[in-house]
């Protein structure tokens, strides 16, 4: 069990603090609950494009990088659907140094027309090269406004078009920065060798006099039950095989369908044992890659199967033979083993990941922004507590086809 407190400061920011003395570093991790599901369909990509702009020094520190490197430590950024997570990994020693930075950019980030058009320019080339000449890469930008109608979930992180971006005006970056980038939005997370009352103490030295935002929240518009079946046929750039996306509606990463569905995406593809290797590929050699996930977002998420086609397989013959797994998926047994065989690797994964000083930062910060912080006790129980009979009926309530959108992705003929 991991071991912290939990303060939240007169200005908002909720601080989490982990002693791990097994290391001499420390992991600074400051989570902004704010993602593309947080921007507005005429502006998207904007909470991507602060993940650079972050890095472009604030009016006090020209040089973020300068700082982090010369202090022995290294930092990175990732940017979701519903969230933005910065961390900095440095000597525990120099553990003011990361907070120095951190509270900087959060108080006083240098906005600039030439910061501004240096970073878009970076963030409209990863999405020419990422997203749009890249086999594959524009996947989500077709798939996502297949599955979703209303919900922000629709566009990808990159955001629609790389047109958002460069129409982005000084003044619209500087009101989102001021509305989600403050104290009362934001988790840092501490874990490393350093005493919790001490990194209390050097937060609130580095943060405490940040003023908050006070924003109001915005209301996320819920998409409706899918009553219908979506189908989409694209041809890609230098695809090099067909491929198909079969995605359905699935439960919100704080429910008991978010767990059920990850064991089932588990015992139908987790390994060369699993059911979709041994009969799409290794038997019928239909496929020479397929895959089942979901993507455990904070609102109701998809369930994914994603799969390339072998070479001269048929794409509709292809289909059904997904189909057909999913319908002996429920109506046959789910053996004992095959369960085990999931819980079991789920439980090393969580054991795995309360190990290491960083992950426990991260995965602090993210149960906090669940709602309830010692959800992060009770991941193996909520995986042992799903039964059969409850996978079972998950399936049969999603695997439904008329809350599939399937996308056929082709080679140019």
């Amino acid at each position: 069990m991991i071991q912290f407190t939990r303060t939240i400061l007169d200005n908002g920011l909720t601080v989490i603090c982990n002693n791990d003395k097994s290391t001499p570093f420390v992991s600074v991790n400051i989570l902004y609950k704010v993602g593309s599901r947080n921007e507005q369909p005429e502006k998207t990509g904007f909470a991507h494009l602060f993940e650079h702009l972050m890095f472009g020094g604030s009016q006090n520190i020209p040089d973020y990088d300068r700082h982090v490197q010369a202090a022995g430590g290294d930092s990175n950024a990732y940017t979701t659907n519903d969230l933005t997570n910065y961390y900095i990994t440095i000597p525990a020693a120099n553990i003011e140094t990361a907070l120095w930075l951190e509270s900087d950019r959060m108080a006083a980030l240098a906005f600039s027309q030439h910061s501004l058009d240096v970073q878009r320019q970076v963030v409209i080339e990863e999405f020419k090269q990422r997203y749009l000449n890249n086999p594959y890469g524009d996947l989500w930008l077709k798939l996502r406004p297949l599955a979703y109608k209303v919900h922000p979930y629709r566009w990808a992180t990159i955001g629609i078009s790389p047109e958002h971006i460069e129409r982005a005006r000084l003044e619209d970056v500087e009101a989102f920065f001021h509305r989600y980038y403050a104290p009362d939005n934001a988790i840092i997370a501490i874990s490393g060798n350093i005493e919790e009352n001490r990194a209390l103490e050097l937060v609130i030295k580095w943060f405490g006099d940040i003023p908050p935002s006070h924003a109001s929240p915005v209301i996320i518009p819920q998409e409706p039950v899918q009553t219908e079946e979506r189908r989409l046929v694209s041809e890609g750039n230098a695809v090099p095989a067909d491929a198909i996306y079969k995605v359905f509606h699935m439960g919100c990463r704080n429910s008991d369908n978010f767990y059920a569905c990850d064991i089932i995406s588990d015992i139908l593809s987790d390994g060369q044992s699993a059911r979709l290797y041994v009969n799409l590929i290794k038997n019928s050699r239909l496929f020479s890659g397929i895959d089942a996930y979901i993507t455990g977002d904070i609102d109701p998420g998809l369930f994914i199967f994603s799969g390339k086609l072998s070479e001269g397989a048929d794409i509709h013959q292809a289909e059904a033979a997904i189909d057909s797994e999913i319908e002996k998926f429920i109506r046959n047994a789910i053996t004992e083993r095959e369960l085990q065989k999931v819980i079991n690797k789920t439980e090393a994964r969580i054991s795995y990941s309360e190990i290491n000083y960083q992950n426990k930062a991260c995965n602090l910060a993210f149960f906090e922004f669940l709602g309830d912080i010692n959800l992060i006790h009770s991941e193996c129980s909520r995986y042992n507590n799903i039964s059969v009979r409850e996978i079972k009926k998950t399936a049969e309530e999603i695997f439904r086809r008329e809350n599939s959108s399937t996308l056929y992705y082709l080679k140019q003929s």
